[in-house]
């Protein structure tokens, strides 16, 4: 018999346990991105304003440093006035003050810019560290009343937020990524009305970016002229801070692809993917590739519409001959209703009846300089190679292997952060595996 002060007892400890597992989850889902300091820089390599010079902005958050590198310039009239402006705007933003021309815009259209890398090491050191999450908002994007409008461009962002009725005009950038035409940022556009000093109050020129579990990221600062004009000195504020939009419309990835998988059935590679959101997602777009470089449209899917819930797909490569041998690559791509789009990771699937699954140890993972990789049996004392792929497919690394021992190391010390593949051929024995570098 279960007494009645035994089942309180049992109620009363549901209770807490549901209620501290809701509280857990809430705090998880409206944790907020932290803001990120940028005050003081001090350059810390090459020549101040030029190419290829850092400057360090140092306890951006607590323990953690930030290197901004200028990448590059639209040609030589785009000159630095300073890293990070401080006699106005915000003192926690990062102002960089970018001209063109000595100030003056020739007759006819001109546009120009420059980009920043922005890096996040621990403090003192050139280790690389990842934030977990953080909103760059670029603040002030307008004009000077004239000829003239300035532009942001992000990278690498997962979401961005503008005002519904934003007077910002966003496009795709486009550049070429393992031979092909991928979007890989967004540029945003001011008018040409001058809006009165830098106020966040003015969110029609305001838009912001998210990211998450980001080391490194680009952004450029640039400015558009339809004509000649003596107002070409700009100065651009990015405030890495969230703030609230009126009638906020934020646009995220197309798709949110949960899992993607390749294997051999009855001889035919067979692909299977799940997408636990998709918003306003066109199709996706199978690729297929034999050397993991070049690659070809296999199929097309179209989505099933915006859903929130989990969706699965299929697909069997009937094309390939039955009698194929060695190793084919698959990725997504995957297109939303405007045009944008990005990529899966890469999958492999060896071919033949004979075919056997080889896998590979790596360690340390995540990695930051020497990623040793651990070898079965059948894969040591033979030739070949290793490769280091993104997760686009292309090669970034390729080491040469005479007879491989049980434990092979590949420095990726200078590889950028992010996620990599690693492929490993030996002697006809195919493996890959993903890593991480930090």
């Amino acid at each position: 018999m279960i007494y009645p002060k035994l089942i309180l007892n049992w109620i009363v400890s549901l209770f807490k346990a549901t209620f501290l597992l809701g509280l857990t989850c809430f705090i998880s889902k409206t944790a907020s991105a932290q803001e990120l300091v940028f005050r003081n820089p001090a350059l810390v390599s090459g020549t101040g304003g030029a190419n290829n010079a850092v400057y360090r902005f140092s306890s951006v958050t607590s323990g953690v440093d930030a290197l901004v590198k200028i990448n590059g310039r639209s040609n030589n009239l785009v000159s630095l006035v300073a890293i990070d402006l401080s006699s106005s705007g915000f003192d926690k933003a990062f102002q960089p003050q970018v001209t063109y021309n000595n100030n003056t815009t020739p007759n006819g259209v001109s546009d120009w810019w420059m980009e920043f890398q922005i890096s996040f090491v621990k403090s003192n050191t050139s280790s690389p560290v990842t934030v977990n999450a953080f909103k760059a908002t670029a603040v002030d994007i307008d004009g000077n009343g004239d000829k003239i409008n300035e532009w942001v461009g992000f990278y690498g962002f997962d979401t961005y937020a503008t005002e519904a009725n934003t007077t910002l005009i966003g496009t795709n950038i486009l550049e070429t990524v393992a031979n092909l035409l991928s979007v890989t940022g967004r540029r945003f556009d001011g008018p040409v009305t001058n809006y009165t000093n830098i106020d966040t109050g003015a969110t029609r020129v305001m838009v912001t970016t998210a990211y998450s579990n980001t080391n490194s990221f680009r952004v450029r600062t640039g400015g558009h002229s339809t004509g000649a004009n003596g107002a070409a000195d700009r100065m651009n504020s990015i405030y890495f801070k969230n703030f609230n939009f009126v009638t906020p419309n934020e646009v995220r990835l197309p798709v949110t692809l949960k899992s993607f998988t390749a294997s051999l059935d009855a001889l035919k590679p067979a692909l299977n993917w799940v997408s636990s959101m998709e918003e306003n997602l066109n199709y996706y777009s199978l690729e297929r590739s034999t050397n993991g470089v070049d690659f070809n449209q296999v199929s097309i899917t179209f989505a099933k519409g915006n859903s929130v819930g989990d969706v699965a797909y299929k697909y069997t490569d009937n094309a390939v001959p039955s009698d194929s041998k060695g190793v084919l690559y698959y990725r997504l791509k995957m297109v939303d209703i405007d045009g944008k789009f990005k990529y899966s990771e890469t999958k492999l699937v060896r071919m033949g009846s004979d075919s056997k699954q080889v896998t590979v140890q790596l360690f340390p993972n995540p990695v930051v300089n020497d990623l040793r990789i651990g070898l079965p049996t059948e894969m040591q004392q033979k030739a070949g190679s290793i490769e280091i792929l993104t997760l686009s497919g292309q090669v970034v690394k390729q080491i040469l292997i005479s007879s491989a021992s049980q434990t092979e190391q590949v420095s990726v010390s200078n590889l950028p952060s992010g996620a990599y593949l690693v492929r490993v051929n030996l002697k006809g024995a195919v493996a890959s595996q993903r890593f991480i570098k930090q």
